[in-house]
C-alpha cells in the first residue's frame, strides 16, 4: 500500500503540478473525446467529401451565348480622335516632354506643363511629386501605341534609360494621359 501511497503522492504533488504534467493532462482528454466521438458516429459516408464528383461540367455561362474568352482574334479598333485634336502619338510625345522637364525646373512649373495633357485624376496623384525624381534624360524612339479600344490606347516610349509606359483615354479635344508607369532597362 505504501507503493500505491508514494505513486499517487508523486502524481498529484509533482508531476500534475508541472508544465509537462498539465499538457499530458490535456492531450490524454482531448484525445479521449474524439474517439469517442468516432465510435458514436459510426462509419463514414464514402459518397462524402472529394469523391462526389458530378457526373458532367458544370457551366456557369450559356454555351450558345459565343466566344466569351478575354484573346480575341479579331484586330483591336483603331483608336477614334476628331477632326484637330491630338492623336496619341501627339499627346505621348509631348506628354513625354512635359514629364522629363529641364535642368533647374521647379515642381510647379512641371505640375503646370503636365497638367493640360493629364486626366484630373493623373494630375491628383502627381501632386507633390518632384520633377528631380524622374529617372531619365531624353527620348530614344518614336511611340508604340497599342490600341486596346476606340477610346484606351497604351503607348511605350523609349528613354535614354528605361521605358515609359502610359495609359491614355480619348477626351474631347484629344488623349488624355491616365496612368503613367516606369520600366527601368
Amino acid at each position: 500500500m505504501t507503493a500505491m501511497r508514494r505513486a499517487l503522492e508523486f502524481l498529484f504533488t509533482r508531476a500534475l503540478r508541472s508544465r509537462l504534467g498539465v499538457a499530458l493532462v490535456i492531450a490524454v482528454l482531448i484525445f479521449g473525446v474524439i474517439g469517442a466521438a468516432r465510435l458514436v458516429s459510426g462509419p463514414p459516408d464514402p459518397a462524402d467529401g472529394l469523391s462526389n464528383r458530378p457526373e458532367r461540367p458544370i457551366t456557369t455561362v450559356d454555351p450558345t451565348a459565343g466566344d466569351d474568352g478575354v484573346t480575341s482574334t479579331e484586330a483591336p479598333p483603331s483608336p477614334s480622335t476628331p477632326a484637330g485634336a491630338r492623336t496619341p502619338e501627339q499627346t505621348a510625345d509631348r506628354f513625354a516632354k512635359a514629364w522629363l522637364g529641364s535642368p533647374g525646373m521647379v515642381a510647379d512649373q512641371w505640375q503646370a506643363g503636365l497638367r493640360p495633357l493629364s486626366t484630373p485624376a493623373l494630375t491628383e496623384k502627381l501632386s507633390g511629386v518632384e520633377p528631380g525624381g524622374v529617372p531619365a534624360e531624353k527620348v530614344t524612339g518614336p511611340p508604340d501605341v497599342r490600341a486596346r479600344t476606340e477610346t484606351f490606347v497604351e503607348v511605350l516610349l523609349p528613354l535614354d534609360s528605361g521605358r515609359l509606359r502610359l495609359e491614355m483615354v480619348a477626351a474631347k479635344d484629344g488623349w488624355l494621359v491616365d496612368v503613367v508607369d516606369w520600366e527601368r532597362l
